[in-house]
């Protein structure tokens, strides 16, 4: 399976969905299924803003609307890993398991979710670490030019 959380939505579709929600509010009666749609294309766009405005609508679909729970709590974890609240995105995937706990696509994404968190924990290490030699090398450096002074 491919990395869900890498997957972006077109700009086509993203268009075409926004279009068809717009309308509808505009007429006071929006369908959940407009309102899914368009969070869940929402959720896959490249930009942060697109997807935290994915997660309210989802969000708002959650509380109103139980028949669609499960995709809800699907797409609100994408939504969050893709913008790195990992600690979210982990409690959406574990209320779904609740529901259904042998869903392989979403025991995958529990998977891929905590891959990056474990990357992007190391990677903060790794940058911790150089900054810290990099301080380490200043202070050696200053000492050295101090000594060479007197």
């Amino acid at each position: 399976m491919e990395d869900v959380l890498d997957e972006v939505v077109s700009s086509e579709d993203l268009q075409k969905f926004e279009q068809i929600f717009h309308e509808q509010l505009h007429k006071g009666n929006v369908t959940h299924k407009a309102q899914f749609e368009y969070a869940w294309c929402l959720v896959r766009s490249k930009y942060p803003t697109d997807i935290r405005k994915g997660i309210l609508l989802l969000k708002e679909l959650f509380n109103s609307h139980p028949d669609g729970k499960r995709d809800y709590l699907f797409y609100l974890a994408i939504g969050n890993a893709r913008i790195k609240e990992y600690n979210k995105a982990l409690h959406y995937v574990k209320a779904f398991l609740e529901i259904e706990p042998a869903n392989q696509q979403v025991l995958t994404l529990e998977r891929q979710i905590n891959k990056r968190m474990e990357k992007e924990g190391l990677l903060g290490m790794a940058v911790a670490g150089g900054a810290v030699l990099a301080i380490g090398g200043l202070v050696g450096l200053g000492i050295a030019l101090a000594s060479s002074k007197k």
